[in-house]
């Protein structure tokens, strides 16, 4: 399966009064994750915006399964699970940097949509840079890494 590596560390800020990273952030790495994929395929979410085309998240879950505390160093591996014809399913495994051990897992559904909200098919270069063929192991760095 092709997919993307976003590393990062957890912040002070990410983390809850038990010292654990709060559930939402997830949500906040999966979508620097998904957005850091486009940006190294070539595609940045504003050139889907400038031509008037929007992908909301119609559908978002997580599993919690080992929790990150402060410091540590995190990796959000995201692959596109399923193209559809208006919709594209994103999946996440985030690990430990070092050990590849799992923290969480989940998804996000998103629906590309035509700025008054009705959906619309995905582009076609956007099909044909998420082809297994045009998918490369990439990797990014983000938060002072």
């Amino acid at each position: 399966m092709e997919y993307f590596d976003y590393r990062c560390r957890v912040l002070y800020a990410d983390t809850d009064r038990m010292g654990i990273t709060y559930y939402a952030n997830y949500f906040r790495w999966f979508e620097a994750a998904r957005t850091e994929y486009f940006r190294a395929l070539g595609f940045p979410y504003d050139a889907c915006e400038k031509k008037g085309i929007y992908l909301p998240v119609a559908e978002a879950h997580a599993s919690y399964l080992s929790p990150s505390t402060y410091d540590d160093d995190i990796i959000v591996r995201t692959s596109v699970a399923e193209i559809g014809n208006s919709t594209l399913r994103f999946e996440y495994q985030v690990m430990h940097a070092a050990t590849q051990k799992s923290i969480a897992t989940g998804y996000t559904v998103h629906v590309f949509v035509h700025k008054g909200m009705k959906p619309c098919r995905v582009p076609s270069e956007i099909k044909e840079i998420l082809t297994p063929r045009a998918l490369l192991k990439k990797r990014c760095r983000c938060r002072g890494e």
